[in-house]
């Protein structure tokens, strides 16, 4: 380490300005950062520069004058009490008093602080005597905690003696009082990260697993045995020496990291997020091409919070019956010759059970499958578990016994309830799958995925179980019909275990997943045609959702091709339950209303062609008189003549009525049948349709129309989620857009006049289409998406299915309208999904003839819409 640190006690006066401390400031960060990159271990450089302002205070102490009041001390609390100052850290701290700071003593106080700030300095300050602190101590948990770690700065020794007597009194916050607050705190905590470490943006500091949970442990130990440190609390036996070495590794680990975090920011932040992965990777030397480096940084930084997290529970664990019941065993219930409960825990009931026979590890979880009230692995046999993890030389699933009890736990009816969570959570699914332990702490550099491949994985198991509550049948009325009565789970269970385990490997995850997860069920005693499902699932288990979310479900030929795919209804049904859990797992707020009702209308579309058999293709012409038949009965009880009917939909053509329901038709026939004059029709649905809000258009057709009603739109900040174009015989537009508010919502009452208005103006207008600029979100700067045009086969060639893929920045579908228009290319349907960073769209299109796109025509348009994309980012 560099040895030119500067001590603030040798300043003059005049280099205690701000200009000349800033200086000061500025060249030990430089020469920190150099040392950082030189590979000092970081807790010698918090500490320097924990040391440096320690002395910066001395000095500013004697230069305020406050060293000629006797009755004045400054104290350092919370993390800058604890010596731990990283670059960006809050300097916490404590004027402490005798009384009231008389106007002189107040004034220098505002003046010390000022400069402080003038530095940049993030600096939290209270100013109180002893029975202030203890009263406001009393009252707030943070206080209290961090008055725990006061540490004298300057002044009167006899006053922070005063107050350390008073902070470490029994009555002040006594022990099982302050240990089940900070139990609550740091549940609380928790939950705000969705109890999970593997968010792909953490907080080094408050995520489960981060920081916080290892301070906890210290302040409990502090607070009840006197612990000063983390090797402190090894001395009192609750903490092997090998625990403790884990801990302060993972606390260098995380320390390590946060210090390169600050050395990259300018404001105090411990978010590891998108915008900085990257530099900070680098910083710390991790090397790679495309997003390797930070895949590598991140998946360390998980398995540290993992270790951290285990390594908490099982502390508190102990902690728990030593402070609350003070080392009484709760009572005890044998489980079988290998295992008991204790309280909500289990435990093993031999002391090296799982290193003698590692195979009785699934026996553990088969017993919490047998009892859902059991909640953890008690600290004893967690323990035990750890070593024998350590010391196992070949994976649990290459024992014949082993991998019999894991299939018993995968056909368990409650193994979803806790078991896998446990076994995710303490290495057990490391330890069996030799697959899983790569997925763990796998980074997805998306806005798409929220968790580690690992941690979504485990959600996608949890939210299964959603499947046989009845509670949840509004949110998922399809599975929570299915799902009760599959035949054979265990198969879905097995393609949820598989279906992203290939990520991170190169090549396609999807059949890296499918070759690996056969080979699984034929060693684990599943017949070859299980094998088949299973694999089929994995490879396929993004099929439904790309379909109802990027292909015309109303095509016959989309649904009779799907149907070719799921071949049976027993893979239809196993499917379905997949991708629903899959697309809720990924993100909480991906799923809503819209992608309910396509995943159900592509469904129960399929499943009716598999009764039906497929060569036994639809009758078109039956489904649009059916749907003319109910229509024009709800037209006639609103008044309307069968001839008035018969002579507006003469106008329509036969792909009208077979696109949209018989209450879409009826509705937008009530209005035309009212509407007598050549002034745009536009009308609003009032009721939600699949959680959306429908606009229908009616005016006369021309080929800028899409361009301009999608800008319309999105002048009004709503996203077009599906669009039916379609003109009639006599060349007027039939327009249908399903709409969203920026929440994802149907769009409130209130906003109805104004979106009418707006598109009715944009239809009438000419000239050139306006664009709505708006700024992209900070998040979209850190990603790249490269511009995509592919064009599908179709079976007919009278039209032309165009997919774009491309970086979704605000006002893209206004500016692939106004290419359209610019190109002469007419828009019939239109699927808009936006996938975290990505638009992945899809589009039905012809020429201004109403012909499929030419090669040449195609090979124009592609290049159109590249360059204008490009120049859009």
């Amino acid at each position: 380490m560099t040895d030119t640190v500067i001590t603030p006690q040798s300043l003059t006066q005049d280099q205690l300005s701000p200009a000349a401390l800033k200086a000061q400031f500025q060249h030990l960060l430089e020469q920190q950062k150099q040392d950082f990159l030189a590979n000092v271990p970081v807790p010698e450089l918090v500490y320097q520069r924990s040391d440096y302002m320690d002395a910066l205070m001395q000095r500013l102490w004697q230069h305020f004058g406050f060293d000629q009041h006797p009755h004045l001390a400054l104290v350092a609390v919370g993390g800058y009490g604890r010596r731990e100052l990283h670059p960006l850290s809050d300097v916490d701290l404590l004027l402490l008093c005798q009384g009231p700071l008389d106007d002189h003593q107040q004034q220098k106080l505002s003046e010390l602080l000022t400069l402080l700030w003038d530095l940049k300095l993030e600096v939290g300050h209270s100013v109180r005597t002893v029975d202030e602190c203890i009263s406001v101590g009393l009252d707030d948990l943070t206080v209290a905690t961090n008055l725990q770690e006061a540490r004298l700065l300057c002044g009167s020794e006899r006053l922070f003696n005063a107050l350390e007597q008073r902070v470490h009194a029994d009555d002040f916050w006594p022990s099982e009082r302050f240990y089940r607050a900070k139990v609550e705190e740091q549940k609380a905590r928790h939950r705000r990260y969705h109890d999970t470490a593997y968010k792909l943006e953490p907080d080094l500091k408050s995520s489960p697993g981060g920081l916080r949970d290892i301070h906890t442990l210290a302040w409990i130990a502090r607070r009840h045995f006197g612990a000063t440190s983390l090797r402190e609390m090894s001395h009192y036996g609750f903490l092997t020496d090998a625990e403790y070495r884990e801990l302060n590794e993972c606390q260098n680990v995380l320390w390590r990291i946060r210090f390169a975090l600050h050395l990259e920011l300018r404001r105090y932040d411990n978010r590891l997020t998108f915008a900085h992965q990257t530099s900070v990777a680098e910083l710390l030397g991790y090397r790679g091409e495309g997003n390797r480096a930070v895949e590598q940084m991140m998946k360390d930084f998980f398995r540290t919070l993992g270790r951290i997290g285990e390594l908490n529970k099982m502390l508190l664990q102990i902690f728990d019956q030593v402070i609350i019941d003070n080392g009484r065993p709760g009572q005890i219930d044998i489980l079988s010759d290998d295992f008991q409960r204790q309280g909500n825990a289990i435990e093993a009931r031999k002391p090296a059970l799982f290193q003698a026979r590692p195979d009785t590890i699934l026996d553990m979880m088969l017993h919490v499958a047998d009892d859902t009230t059991i909640e953890a692995i008690s600290a004893p046999t967690l323990r035990q578990l750890r070593t024998a993890r350590r010391r196992l030389n070949h994976f649990l699933c290459q024992q014949q016994d082993a991998r019999e009890k894991f299939m018993a736990l995968v056909r368990h009816p409650n193994a979803l309830h806790k078991a896998f969570s446990l076994m995710h959570r303490h290495g057990i699914m490391s330890a069996y799958l030799p697959q899983w332990s790569q997925i763990v702490g796998q980074m997805q550099f998306d806005l798409f995925h929220v968790y580690t491949v690992d941690e979504h994985t485990i959600r996608l198991l949890k939210h299964m179980r959603l499947f046989d509550d009845e509670a949840n049948r509004e949110r998922h009325p399809i599975c929570c019909d299915i799902f009760p009565r599959l035949a054979r789970r265990e198969l879905l269970l097995i393609a949820a275990i598989f279906h992203d385990i290939g990520k991170g490997r190169g090549g396609d995850h999807s059949e890296i997943g499918a070759i690996e997860a056969h080979d699984f069920c034929l060693e684990h005693g599943l017949s070859r045609p299980e094998a088949n499902i299973v694999s089929w699932l994995v490879r396929n288990h993004l099929l439904m959702s790309v379909t109802a979310q990027r292909r015309d479900i109303y095509d016959p030929d989309v649904i009779t091709d799907f149907a070719k795919e799921v071949r049976d209804e027993e893979r239809l049904d196993l499917l379905v339950c997949l991708t629903v859990a899959d697309i809720n797992a990924t993100n909480p707020d991906l799923w809503n209303s819209w992608k309910r009702t396509l995943i159900a209308e592509l469904y129960y579309s399929t499943q009716k062609a598999l009764r039906r058999g497929l060569e036994n293709p639809p009758d078109v012409r039956e489904r649009i008189r059916h749907n003319q038949h109910l229509a024009a009965a709800m037209l006639r009880k609103q008044g309307h003549s069968p001839r008035d009917i018969e002579l507006l939909w003469q106008r329509f053509k036969a792909d009208y009525f077979l696109r949209h329901t018989h209450k879409q038709i009826a509705w937008h026939s009530e209005h035309l049948l009212h509407h007598q004059s050549d002034q745009p029709l536009v009308l609003v649905s009032k009721k939600a349709t699949r959680g959306g809000t429908e606009i229908f258009v009616y005016c006369q057709d021309r080929p800028s129309l899409f361009a301009r009603v999608v800008a319309a739109l999105d002048k009004k900040n709503l996203s077009v989620h599906d669009a039916q174009v379609m003109t009639s015989k006599d060349g007027h537009a039939l327009d249908t857009f399903m709409v969203m508010d920026q929440n994802d919502e149907a769009i409130p009452l209130d906003r109805h006049p104004r979106i009418i208005e707006g598109v009715a103006k944009a239809i009438e207008e000419t000239g050139k289409i306006t664009i709505p600029r708006r700024r992209a979100p900070q998040k979209l700067k850190h990603f790249t998406v490269k511009t995509q045009v592919l064009f599908l086969p179709t079976k007919n060639g009278r039209r032309t299915l165009m997919e774009l893929v491309a970086l979704d920045t605000p006002g893209l579908l206004a500016r692939v309208g106004a290419v359209f228009a610019r190109q002469g290319v007419s828009v019939h349907a239109a699927k808009i999904t936006t996938i975290g960073e990505r638009a992945e769209d899809f589009f039905i299109v012809t020429d201004a003839q109403n012909q499929a796109l030419t090669s040449e025509h195609q090979a124009q348009l592609k290049t159109a819409l590249e360059k204008t994309l490009s120049q859009a980012k």
